[in-house]
């Protein structure tokens, strides 16, 4: 088979393909090596030039100014987007300079290093939590890793930093799981189309938002719907479709980083059982183990931009107003950055990853997910005396969150106290 006719069946933006087979690696290193700025014109979407090397990712990443995040932002995607690809509501996701730095700022104090301080206790409390309910179980049991274990933790904790009371931390859940798997089956309303089904449940998060924020108007907490409600850009205060969209992606956004990060680190540790023993013999390789798993999983399969002027990447002239698609899950296996790039090797240094990708639109929560999967790991690696996979591991029908909705394993785990 020729390079030509290789590139021409190229599985970029398939939905059902990465449910069923994961990230397309293979593709991914054709392109990197052969046409490393691709033009994808297929399966009825509007055109895009598909970015694959980790250099190509962070240049165009820190030029906000000749690349906009606006107005497409991802591609195959119409559950989420409709046919433009450009979110319908206003956020942090799609705003550009100057307006995204004064939006940013807004809770940025929240997300820092610092801050999670505050809330640190809490969050070793709640994955403590997540384990004491699997042992529940049964010390030697089987459970869904994904259900029971790697979803509750990122939602309890940002349900907790919004100021959302534990007794809806399940609504929350049940949203997300509808938002961002509105094109799988298991998620879709019964009766709806993928676009009806993400509206439900993009509504029902609104209006839940809306009546917390009234609430905290009058009454506010040390919260970030407190602190939101409360802010002012420009001396005004937000208009209430920004507010709810802003509350929506930290919803949304805050869970599935982390979730989907936990699930594929564990399956990468059971994958690869000598760096699950060197985990649990090298505890102090905690923070490394958290990179690797970033890197390995890359949750965020892509995002868009759009250039405001004819650029030149690589020999290609991408005129302004096209679409460039940059592909994290590849930058992160790029053999020009990282050596042995598609082995997982929990002491990897350095580790250059760009799982949260790089640059003005740098996750706003990196610091709490990085927190939160080191928070687990320490947990899982003291308490998880035996694990293995006891069905297969179902991914989710997307193309921008490479999730896994469920994976069976079998363990033994120690009570906290002998853990301890």
């Amino acid at each position: 088979m020729s390079t030509a006719q290789s590139l021409d069946q190229v599985e970029l933006i398939d939905a059902v393909h990465y449910a069923e087979h994961g990230y397309p690696h293979e593709a991914f290193r054709l392109l990197r090596r052969e046409a490393p700025v691709y033009y994808f014109d297929r399966l009825s979407l509007r055109p895009f030039w598909a970015i694959t090397r980790h250099s190509d990712i962070v240049e165009i990443s820190r030029r906000p100014d000749l690349y906009l995040n606006a107005p497409r932002l991802v591609v195959g995607a119409d559950a989420l987007t409709g046919e433009s690809g450009a979110l319908p509501v206003r956020m942090l996701l799609n705003i550009d300079p100057p307006d995204h730095s004064a939006y940013r700022a807004l809770v940025n104090k929240r997300f820092t290093p610092r801050a999670l301080r505050d809330i640190a206790r809490r969050i070793d409390a709640i994955a403590s939590r997540a384990l004491d309910d699997m042992l529940a179980c049964g010390e030697e049991s089987e459970v869904d890793f994904v259900r029971e274990f790697s979803a509750k933790i990122p939602i309890w904790v940002i349900a907790e930093m919004l100021g959302v009371p534990e007794q809806d931390w399940e609504l929350l859940f049940d949203w997300t799981n509808r938002v961002l798997g509105a094109a799988d089956p298991e998620y879709r309303e019964e009766g709806k189309s993928p676009q009806e089904t993400l509206q439900t449940a993009r509504l029902a998060l609104f209006s839940y938002f809306q009546d917390l924020t009234e609430e905290r108007r009058s009454r506010p907490k040390d919260d970030l719907v407190s602190v939101l409600t409360h802010s002012q850009i420009r001396g005004e205060a937000l208009p209430v479709f920004e507010l709810m969209s802003y509350y929506f992606l930290i919803v949304v956004a805050g869970n599935e980083t982390t979730r989907n990060a936990a699930s594929g680190g564990l399956l990468a540790l059971i994958e690869n059982p000598d760096q699950l023993e060197l985990a649990r013999r090298r505890p102090d390789l905690n923070r490394s183990l958290v990179e690797e798993v970033l890197r390995w999983t890359s949750p965020v399969i892509h995002f868009c931009r759009t250039p405001v002027r004819d650029v030149t990447i690589h020999g290609q002239t991408i005129r302004a107003g096209e679409t460039l698609t940059l592909f994290y899950p590849s930058a992160n296996r790029d053999e020009f950055v990282f050596d042995d790039a598609d082995r997982f090797k929990i002491d990897r240094q350095p580790n250059r990853h760009i799982a949260f990708g790089i640059g003005e639109h740098v996750c706003l929560g990196a610091h709490v997910a990085r927190f939160e999967l080191q928070v687990i790991f320490r947990h899982l690696l003291a308490r998880l005396v035996d694990v293995e996979l006891a069905g297969p591991v179902e991914r989710l029908r997307s193309s921008i969150v490479g999730g896994i909705k469920h994976m069976p394993i079998r363990y033994r785990l120690l009570p906290s106290a002998d853990a301890a």
